[in-house]
């Protein structure tokens, strides 16, 4: 059949369209931003995509429509979907309908890090000859797609909170009906669809509700808003990770590239990676239970995540000019933007660390989490803020109360020529952005040279 997807350069929606090409149909989409790393995956996966929202697109009529959750009424193809009576469905429940069906899935949630460790779950059961499918929102190397169905029962998913469609309000996560659930974390985010943090602790007990009695639930047991979701009601085994957890670590390196683990006590095996951050030590942590649950003993996950690579766009290496080296990460949250710095920092020593940051993402627009910005680049040198035009709150406030240099730019030429100005031979640029911010790694790793 012939789907055409609406918004579908979202990191979900592109790979939900990699599945649905995958499973035979003709898939077609449009969106508003065409942008990598997910544009250049659908092109070269033979998806068709159009720019914008032009009635015209939908004529011939596909045989169905599937809406992505950043389509809202008065959008032209919406509108026109609506009155021709085409038919519709949002993306989370198309995936449930005619992939997740019948398969064990095991389902990352939580506020930071569900990209990461999906990918991690996906290597460590691809690692062990399981061949999994899965669904993840960026491009992890180990794969170099970002979805698949897989050959097997077993299939990882990133698990969101946001919500699923204009017309459905409960949050994705509720659609997928994991056997095997990781809530890595739990903040207050998404401030332009959730009031406050008790409104999304009760979309997680949400899907722990769905969660049966003979699967499993992982948590670490450092999150009070998590402890708060299972104290609702929780029909479902639970395994915990961390301080006082059934898993535990022992660092054996400040930046998190080696540690031993620990379960129930006894010694598993170490990790030695790549990846750097206490983060990525609890996200690890959170896999290895979650492999343990399908079958891999922990041992075999520790040698899978020794070759595990990250994903595009956190903490990736994008260029090095003149021994300055940068990279791209998709930060945009207080606590994802300091615990990213801070792993860097325990890699690089004194090194010099600039940090430029874009305010991008819904929350960030709204103001919610400026407060929290100051103290989340302790460990740069200095930062770049960057004051897209429609930012509706006093960035430059926000600015004066960080504890190390800061300015505010209004232009990518403006931060290229400070980057320029101050980067010396050993300095590390950290772009954080949870968009494209206009292709500035590109352009400055070209300005540099």
């Amino acid at each position: 059949m012939h789907i055409h997807i609406l918004g579908i350069c979202g990191t979900f929606m592109g790979s939900m369209a990699v599945l649905a090409k995958e499973l035979g149909h003709h898939v077609t989409g449009s969106d508003a931003n065409v942008y990598p790393p997910m544009s250049t995956q659908l092109e070269a996966q033979g998806i068709e995509l159009t720019q914008g929202y032009d009635p015209a697109q939908l004529d011939p009529a596909p045989d169905l429509v599937v809406i992505g959750n950043a389509m809202s009424r008065g959008n032209p193809a919406v509108e026109y979907v609506l009155n021709k009576g085409l038919p519709y469905v949002s993306g989370p429940q198309w995936l449930a309908d005619h992939v997740l069906q019948g398969r064990w899935v095991l389902a990352v949630a939580g506020t930071h890090g569900k990209t990461t460790t999906s990918s991690m779950l996906a290597w460590v059961l691809e690692h062990a000859g399981m061949s999994p499918g899965f669904l993840i929102g960026g491009v992890p190397q180990n794969f170099s797609v970002s979805a698949r169905l897989g050959d097997t029962p077993f299939f990882v998913i990133e698990a969101d909170e946001y919500d699923s469609a204009f017309f459905d309000k409960r949050s994705k996560f509720v659609h997928y009906r994991p056997r095997t659930a990781i809530l890595n974390n739990l903040e207050f985010d998404h401030a332009d669809i959730f009031p406050d943090l008790p409104a999304i602790e009760r979309q997680f007990h949400h899907l722990v509700r769905t969660i049966p009695s003979q699967g499993l639930v992982i948590h670490p047991t450092t999150e009070p808003a998590l402890l708060r979701v299972i104290e609702m009601g929780c029909w479902t085994p639970v395994q915990t990770t961390g301080a006082g957890g059934q898993w535990q670590v022992k660092l054996l390196s400040d930046d998190g590239s080696q540690f031993e683990v620990m379960f129930e006590g006894v010694a598993q095996g170490v990790v030695e990676w790549d990846m750097t951050g206490q983060h990525n030590v609890a996200n690890a942590l959170a896999t290895l239970a979650a492999a343990r649950h399908v079958g891999v003993a922990p041992a075999l996950g520790i040698a899978a995540l020794s070759a595990f690579k990250s994903v595009k766009r956190r903490m990736e290496k994008v260029a090095e000019v003149r021994g300055i080296t940068i990279y791209d990460d998709f930060a945009h949250h207080p606590t994802a933007i300091a615990t990213t710095l801070d792993g860097l920092r325990k890699r690089i020593g004194d090194a010099p660390l600039i940090a430029i940051i874009e305010p991008r993402s819904n929350s960030m627009k709204l103001g919610a989490h400026r407060d929290g910005l100051p103290e989340s680049v302790v460990d740069a040198d200095q930062v770049i803020w960057y004051a897209p035009a429609n930012l509706g709150w006093d960035l430059a406030g926000t600015a004066a109360l960080c504890t190390v240099p800061s300015i505010v730019s209004d232009s990518l030429e403006g931060i290229i020529e400070r980057v320029k100005s101050q980067a010396q031979p050993g300095t590390h640029v950290v772009i954080m952005s949870n968009g494209g911010f206009g292709g500035l790694h590109g352009k400055l790793a070209e300005a540099l040279k």
